[in-house]
């Protein structure tokens, strides 16, 4: 089988938590590639039609229910030798899903639980086997748990569920165990790539789900190799040199920026995953840890603090190779048919907006519906704009990176407006009236940032080209 295993950042926010009671999933979908072209589409209902859905990467065939409700998906262009990758997005029922955080168990487990790899579900189809046929974000642990007791996992993954009430987070680390474990409401949670459940509390089915018999699988081949405790990632995950460098920074450099009064060590194995903080989170807040690199310390690639190997010491949160950098909100404060809203970054996240998507418009803009098959530029295409505006500001960062910076706060500040004033209009529509409604003002929100968009494109070419250093400024006198 090919593996093409994601390596992501999570964020997860529960309801209390945040400014405004909302509920928010998001992940940074980091892929194999700085160049893996994605489209955005939104997949139709179907009643009454049994049916498969087949991997792309092995030999996985999942039977489907005959009932489907309509969902969103991220999917691969070339998926048929990529894998379909669907990763994110909501379903009608308002239930968001973001697939996969890819987590690595020790060999002592994977020796007694094997992974399935030549049948098993994996992330190329983990999307289109679940979110059509789950109610909310409980039932969307349960349901994709009783996938993995039939079909068995083919390999690790962290999945996100939500809905306006709760997050979950599940982890499937051998193939056929799993934990899960509900955000509180008044916490947030930071992960990236690693086993990041900790003490798993069995008398409290409310907050924590688990597969069959992982208890006893643990207990009969001595796996706990802690004295007192059930911790999950102590028993199933690592803790090597790779995790110091690749994947406890980004865990560190999130709690950072949420709590920077505590201490911590980027090379700490233990750092907490769930954490409160002392103020109401934002929506930016979530989104300037997923689009960041360790600016204002020595680990800053971009930056000038550190020595040039200490800057390229860790792995930074926002990469080259990230296709799609999402955040599942869902608002109390909107009508319940416009409350879901997928804010999706195309590009590098430290360049490019998170442009809102609600889960309920069904119409998806011909721009992110289509993205040309092969790797040919065509700024038509959103992906290929986006890509091609992180290359630009990259390119000479020191130059443009305010003028980056101002587009990127207006347009968040038009975004707002923007979803403030559609959002209420919905209130009183039938579904079909509110999806046509939704629909069609995203058309034109797409429109207007593709205006700007390749206006600052346009704006820092013509910079870019007094920048040359193939230049030479004669005497005038001569």
């Amino acid at each position: 089988m090919k593996k093409n295993l994601s390596a992501c950042t999570t964020v997860l926010v529960g309801k209390e938590a945040t400014i405004d009671g909302s509920t928010m999933a998001a992940r940074n979908d980091d892929t194999f590639g700085p160049l893996n072209p994605t489209r955005f589409v939104t997949y139709p209902a179907y009643h009454n039609h049994p049916n498969q859905v087949k991997a792309y990467l092995n030999k996985c065939v999942v039977d489907r229910p005959a009932d489907g409700y309509r969902y969103q998906g991220t999917p691969n262009v070339n998926y048929k030798t990529e894998g379909t990758f669907d990763e994110s997005g909501f379903n009608e029922k308002n239930v968001g899903m973001s697939a996969t955080e890819s987590v690595y168990a020790n060999e002592r487990v994977l020796a007694c639980d094997p992974l399935n790899t030549e049948t098993g579900i994996n992330e190329d189809l983990i999307v289109a086997a679940t979110l059509p046929f789950i109610d909310s974000a409980r039932d969307g642990v349960r349901y994709l748990g009783s996938l993995i007791t039939k079909y068995g996992s083919a390999e690790g993954n962290g999945v996100i569920f939500s809905d306006k009430n709760d997050v979950w987070y599940m982890e499937i680390v051998t193939g056929h165990h799993w934990v899960a474990e509900r955000i509180p409401d008044d916490a947030y949670a930071v992960t990236g790539n690693r086993v990041a459940i900790q003490q798993v509390d069995f008398d409290d089915p409310d907050n924590f789900m688990w597969s069959d018999g992982i208890q006893d699988f643990v207990t009969k081949n001595n796996l706990n190799p802690d004295k007192h405790g059930w911790d999950f990632r102590h028993i199933f995950g690592t803790a090597d040199v790779f995790d110091q460098h690749y994947n406890t920074p980004r865990q560190w450099y999130g709690h950072k920026l949420m709590n920077p009064s505590i201490e911590m060590d980027p090379l700490d194995f233990d750092l907490p995953f769930i954490m409160r903080t002392n103020k109401k989170i934002t929506l930016v807040d979530v989104q300037k840890i997923l689009s960041s690199h360790y600016q204002g310390t020595p680990y800053d690639p971009l930056g000038h603090d550190g020595d040039e190997q200490t800057r390229h010491l860790f792995r930074p949160i926002s990469l080259n190779r990230t296709q799609n950098s999402h955040v599942l909100q869902v608002r109390p404060d909107l009508p319940e048919a416009a409350s879901t809203i997928m804010w999706m970054s195309w590009g590098v996240p430290t360049f490019t907006p998170y442009v809102p998507f609600f889960g309920n418009a069904d119409d998806v803009d011909v721009s992110y519906r289509e993205t040309p098959k092969e790797l040919n530029m065509d700024l038509k295409s959103a992906y290929w704009m986006y890509r091609a505006l992180s290359m630009i500001v990259e390119s000479h960062h020191a130059e443009f990176a305010q003028d980056d910076l101002n587009y990127l706060k207006d347009s968040r500040e038009y975004f707002y407006r923007w979803v403030n004033e559609v959002a209420p209009k919905v209130d009183g529509m039938n579904d079909k009236d509110a999806c046509a409604y939704l629909s069609d003002q995203t058309h034109q929100m797409v429109a207007e940032m593709a205006k700007r968009t390749k206006k600052l494109m346009s704006q820092l070419i013509m910079k870019g080209l007094s920048l040359s250093k193939l230049t030479f400024i004669m005497d005038k006198n001569l």
